[in-house]
């Protein structure tokens, strides 16, 4: 199974269940840590590579929804995997609403929970490399010229070269050789690649895009 380097985390007050958890998945070899309180988890140290919360619904102090609320207001990322001996149907939906990758019931069935895990692992995969590849592209484009720029802007409104030397008081072949020097810094293979790289970094309105 994938997860040599991810990190599963369990919060969860019942000792025993906890424990077993903790085992489940390491024998699978993810990373489990185990914690017994909403408290607790938050004086970790966040994994550095993909994760999933095991997340209890009902523990001291504070209930697992409330806290997968209070994270998304907080814009931490990480995918939940709900476990609980007293769900019913309307907080199965809120959780799912909210974004939770599974809601799952007392006692816990491991290839049940090993693959909501997995999921949400995957995700959590993904999402990282998504950040990862438009971090890289922000630097690229950060070693555009202020020309460069404007002209990568110009291109991802539709703009043609004839206009865009109009637009900006510069010949035609020069707004070319800037495009030119912007699509190699950038990596883009064609114009449409090139316009699709602006999208991302949202140089556009999307109201702007054609017009």
């Amino acid at each position: 199974m994938q997860g040599i380097n991810s990190t599963v985390l369990v919060i969860e007050d019942d000792v025993e269940l906890r424990n077993s958890l903790g085992r489940l998945l390491r024998s699978v070899g993810l990373d489990a840590q185990l914690f017994g309180s909403v408290s607790e988890f938050l004086k970790s140290n966040p994994p550095n590579g993909p994760a999933c919360l095991v997340l209890d619904v009902r523990l001291p102090g504070q209930s697992g929804l409330n806290f997968q609320r209070e994270l998304a207001a907080a814009n931490r990322e990480i995918p939940v995997v709900f476990i609980t001996a007293h769900g019913d149907i309307r907080m199965s939906v809120q959780a799912m609403k909210d974004g939770a990758i599974e809601f799952l019931t007392k006692p816990l069935r491991d290839d049940e929970l090993l693959d909501a895990v997995q999921l949400g692992l995957a995700r959590d995969r993904a999402r990282r490399e998504s950040e990862k590849a438009l971090a890289a592209l922000r630097a690229r484009f950060g070693s555009l010229s202020p020309r460069e720029r404007e002209i990568m802007v110009q291109v991802a409104r539709g703009r043609l070269s004839k206009q865009i030397a109009n637009d900006i008081g510069i010949s035609e072949p020069t707004v070319k050789v800037h495009r030119s020097h912007a699509m190699r810094k950038m990596n883009a293979r064609s114009l449409p690649e090139f316009g699709r790289m602006a999208a991302k970094l949202d140089l556009v309105p999307e109201k702007s895009q054609g017009s």
